[in-house]
């Protein structure tokens, strides 16, 4: 126990900033990444196991999502395993920075796990819709589509913020860091993984859960359009 209170000491002191980041992860995510890193760490586990206990727990629910039929019951359960894996998802890197840092291998473990969990994920809806078309109220073949745009826009929103933070430059040693905006980290409570899972806990509503995730869908469509105007006007101000 002195070990992962030792820890969770340094890992307080060592937190990424909370700019552009959105009030659950800043003050739901990170923190139980944070405790979850300090047990990982008393427990002698690298940062590349802790990715694939994220990723064991997020692949565990989205394959039931496909595989189940819908329920109440199934929604908390796969709630609550997409939930784990996030704050495991955090935890790693957390966990990186305890240790003195990660390898390039190591980060990149990470974003292929990312990228594979959310174009799964919405597969999985997908085939959840076409093999319960009554239980979900997708008997019309349209709504197939909505699971194949909501996983457009959250792939290419992924990679585009991920390449844009690669071709910025970074600021100067030293410099500041820019305080993180309130209003900002409301706004994207929308768009924040951790909020998007919680729409699971409505599967067992059927129409109610279909109707919950196209709204979803269709806000991260309308981020994805104004993500892509933003990114585009920094970058062009880019010479490289």
């Amino acid at each position: 126990m002195a070990r992962v209170g030792t820890a969770l000491l340094e890992l307080r002191g060592a937190q990424k900033s909370a700019k552009g980041v959105s009030l659950y992860s800043r003050f739901v995510n990170r923190p139980a990444g944070r405790y979850l890193a300090a047990g990982s760490y008393a427990l002698g586990l690298t940062p590349n196991q802790v990715t694939l206990v994220s990723a064991a727990f997020s692949f565990a629910a989205v394959a039931a999502v496909a595989l189940a039929a819908p329920s109440w019951g199934l929604g908390v359960a796969v709630w609550a395993a997409l939930a784990v894996g996030f704050a495991f998802d955090s935890a790693d890197g957390q966990l990186a920075r305890l240790r003195g840092g990660g390898s390039a291998a190591g980060e990149w473990l990470d974003h292929v796990v990312d990228a594979a969990k959310l174009t799964a994920l919405h597969a999985c809806v997908l085939i959840a819709f076409y093999r319960f078309p009554e239980e979900y109220g997708t008997g019309s073949d349209g709504w197939l589509l909505v699971p194949l745009g909501f996983q457009f826009a959250s792939v290419v929103t992924f990679f585009g913020g991920l390449l844009t933070e690669k071709l910025k430059p970074k600021p100067a040693p030293g410099s500041p860091a820019a305080a993180p905006s309130t209003l900002r980290a409301v706004a994207l409570l929308p768009v924040d993984y951790g909020v998007f899972c919680l729409v699971f806990l409505l599967l067992g509503g059927g129409a109610l859960f279909r109707w919950a995730y196209a709204g979803l869908g269709a806000v991260a469509t309308l981020f994805l359009l104004a993500f892509l105007a933003k990114w585009f006007r920094e970058l062009s101000a880019v010479r490289r």
